[in-house]
């Protein structure tokens, strides 16, 4: 096992820099990852010896390293034996999954226990967005105990049968199965499989061991709900915001910048892939179109893909930007930041918006609440409540003072509760707090003459 756990380093880390490992599946793709690279900066910002072992690298870090799979002919045929074996599963709903759905994940991987021989030595893992690349009973049975791990919540799928939102149904609170992502009329379906192996895998986890950082309150009661992790201690933890980077720009040079006319009134929408049909783009429409009569209206998308937009009003697209500070320019550029998101964690787009004192309106799902306070960062709805939306976009639209307000407001929001300082060091006092837990168990090892695992 390469994650060492020396009792004289970590009983100088109790007052130095700790060895943080973050598991995320990327390093540059999705918000997930992008929160993972941000608090690993952070983390190095105060001089702890912060690394990401990710599965995909796309960042020219020397402290991201990429997952390197053996190549020696038993593991190769090894990881060719489990991808049949994950493929023939998945095979079954081929036909019957419904379109529109997003990635749906299997606990295990083709990485398999070999991930964990090239864990670099840590004193905590912190686990993230883990999906394809983990797996979670090699994971569990293979850490040295003593090692205390975090998993920041991203999404839903540490709790589900596979799914990473579940769109409302509410099955993972029961094992799952009848999986309507899956198309699937069977109790015993796949759903329910990967549920079970997830539950022989977390039974086995003392609860002391895993501790759990949700970005929100919604997602805390997710994971309090669950049968799979209600044992297990919760955080609130919001991700944070590099205010130095997203803070408001002049208007006027922002939209010049970006080629914007200064005389439209312009509302953003941004998401990792712009045709997620669960970030809501068709809600938005479907909003704006009950305003088609203003004149100066322009919709601004940012984000992957080709959005189809069939509404007789002015818009530009804008593929995607992975500069924050490009990012930071667009958010000046504009009036109001729509987030029509019908499920949602903690959008990184809301606080980069706020940050930059840019209001919100959207639908009152998953964590939003949390970051936009109705009448004073912005106004939220009932999600899927089209009208709500147009009518709360239209009054922040009509009123310039109300908007230069609420934006100033948003920015006070975020320097006094999501800074990126802020998280990084709720996450060291939970880090050091795990790991003065574990001491007495470590010294009494290192007593019967095995400091080192």
């Amino acid at each position: 096992m390469n994650c060492r756990i020396d009792l004289v380093h970590r009983t100088a880390t109790r007052g130095n820099s700790l060895r943080i490992v973050h598991l995320n599946t990327y390093d540059d793709t999705g918000g997930a990852a992008r929160a993972t690279y941000r608090l690993h900066r952070g983390l190095q910002k105060l001089g702890h010896n912060s690394l990401m072992l990710v599965a995909h690298r796309k960042r020219h870090d020397p402290d991201v390293m990429s997952f390197v799979p053996p190549m020696d002919f038993i593991t190769r045929v090894r990881r060719r034996i489990r991808f049949e074996w994950i493929r023939r599963d998945y095979s079954l709903y081929r036909h019957t999954r419904p379109a529109g759905y997003e990635k749906f994940t299997d606990d295990r991987t083709l990485a398999g226990s070999d991930l964990l021989s090239q864990l670099p030595p840590c004193d905590v893992v912190n686990l993230h967005w883990i999906a394809d690349f983990v797996d979670l009973r090699s994971l569990f049975s293979a850490l040295p105990h003593h090692v205390p791990i975090f998993w920041r919540l991203s999404d839903m799928n540490p709790l589900t049968g596979g799914c990473h939102f579940d769109d409302g149904c509410g099955r993972y609170a029961n094992g799952c199965g009848l999986c309507p992502q899956l198309g699937s009329t069977d109790g015993q379906d796949l759903s329910r499989r990967i549920w079970r192996r997830k539950q022989a895998v977390f039974e086995t986890v003392d609860p002391a061991r895993l501790h759990l950082i949700a970005l929100n309150r919604w997602m805390a009661d997710q994971a309090r709900r669950s049968p799979l992790l209600d044992k297990f201690p919760v955080t609130i933890v919001p991700n944070g915001v590099d205010t130095e980077v997203f803070e408001p720009q002049d208007r006027r040079k922002a939209r010049d910048f970006l080629g914007i006319p200064q005389d439209r009134q312009v509302v953003l929408f941004a998401a990792e892939a712009v045709t997620n049909r669960r970030k809501g783009l068709a809600l938005l429409t479907a909003a704006l179109a009950k305003l088609q009569k203003s004149e100066n209206l322009l919709l601004l998308s940012v984000g992957r893909g080709a959005p189809k937009i069939s509404i007789d009003i002015p818009h530009s697209h804008l593929t995607h930007v992975d500069d924050d500070r490009r990012l930071a320019a667009i958010y000046s550029a504009a009036d109001l930041y729509v987030i029509p998101s019908i499920q949602d964690n903690q959008p990184n787009t809301v606080l980069e918006a706020m940050a930059c004192g840019t209001p919100v309106v959207g639908f009152a799902v998953g964590g939003i609440p949390d970051m936009v306070r109705p009448g004073i960062t912005g106004f939220l709805t009932s999600v899927g409540d089209v009208s709500g939306l147009a009518t709360a976009i239209m009054e922040m639209l009509r009123c310039t003072d109300k908007r230069k307000t609420m934006g100033a407001a948003c920015r006070r929001v975020v320097l006094d509760e999501y800074t990126r300082e802020l998280q990084v060091d709720r996450y060291v006092r939970l880090y050091r707090a795990a790991l003065e837990r574990c001491s007495p168990a470590i010294s009494q090892v290192a007593e019967a003459g095995s400091a080192v695992y």
